[in-house]
């Protein structure tokens, strides 16, 4: 394929992926690959390889996301205002969508790139406005894992299926989730804030242990973390949540990914809400319905292509 018709090319892609136009590569063959799958709760992961070239600047037509970059071959620098960093083997870089960044990729290069939508993630970061662009190491400590997970990931990608990345998103989140609350701990950066961050993510921690306990109450939790209630009340608050507010959301949720799972298919809607906590399923019908603008019924009939009456599975 000519030079310019290739970059044409590798422009779309770009564009599928929502990602900034890159700089022109340098006057030579341009080569370029991708592999792309999309995750049950939407989240793009794409293999990508290619002759040098410059990603920087911002998309406007990015929707609101989390995007995660590791590389996994190459060399690479990642540049944030007046910061420059270089990357090795490994190393996770991340931010939102709709800030000024640059990836300077010198070599031929392959890397695996993740977007995840907001509405996937914010309801577990403990500020998700204040979210900035950064770096995870991937030499050692958590980093070094997550590294391994998204490396094991990117060498599988072509084999696998929408549906076999269930796992994977899952554990990603909680990857992402502990990987910012070690890089904001006291042993990080110091301070107050970072020392209610590591404590807000403990408290989250128990919270996905305790969840299917019906009677689950913010004096139950506090007593499991040592502290007070009113502490517990000023953490949330903090995070500018509620305790009601975020153990809802997080029932939901674990009974949303039940509902679209094919493992969980044999349990019934209202099996599936009570092991999540909830006392009802009138009550959680209406709080699902509520919060994902679809019946729970629905909602399964979607994700597993099932008829009414199974769907309904009570």
């Amino acid at each position: 394929m000519p030079h310019d018709q290739a970059h044409e090319a590798w422009g779309e892609v770009m564009a599928r992926l929502r990602l900034p136009a890159p700089e022109r590569p340098a006057p030579e063959p341009f080569e370029g690959a991708v592999s792309c799958l999309v995750s049950p709760l939407g989240m793009d992961f794409a293999v990508m390889e290619a002759t040098p070239q410059e990603i920087s600047g911002r998309n406007p037509n990015q929707p609101a996301a989390v995007w995660l970059v590791v590389l996994l071959e190459g060399e690479a620098t990642f540049v944030d205002g007046p910061k420059s960093t270089t990357l090795s083997v490994g190393d996770i870089i991340y931010g939102p969508t709709g800030m000024q960044a640059a990836l300077r990729l010198s070599t031929p290069f392959r890397l695996l790139f993740i977007s995840a939508p907001r509405v996937a993630l914010d309801h577990r970061l403990v500020a998700p406005l204040s979210l900035r662009l950064g770096r995870f190491g991937g030499a050692s400590g958590l980093g070094r894992v997550f590294s391994g997970l998204l490396r094991a990931t990117a060498e599988a990608l072509p084999e696998l299926t929408s549906e076999k990345l269930r796992p994977v998103e899952l554990a990603l989140t909680e990857f992402l989730v502990a990987n910012l609350a070690a890089e904001e701990s006291p042993a990080s950066i110091g301070g107050a804030e970072a020392a209610r961050a590591a404590h807000f993510h403990r408290v989250c921690q128990t919270i996905e242990t305790l969840l299917p306990e019906p009677e689950l109450s913010l004096e139950r939790v506090s007593a499991a973390d040592g502290v007070s209630p009113r502490s517990l009340q000023k953490l949330f608050a903090a995070a500018g949540l509620s305790f009601s507010g975020y153990l809802r959301t997080r029932r939901l949720e674990r009974c949303r990914l039940d509902l679209s799972s094919p493992i969980c298919a044999s349990l019934s809607i209202s099996e599936i809400c009570f092991r999540w906590g909830f006392n009802g399923s009138a009550h959680f019908s209406r709080a699902f319905k509520e919060q994902y603008g679809v019946s729970p019924r629905d909602f399964r009939k979607a994700s597993l292509g099932i008829g009414g009456e199974e769907a309904e599975g009570s």
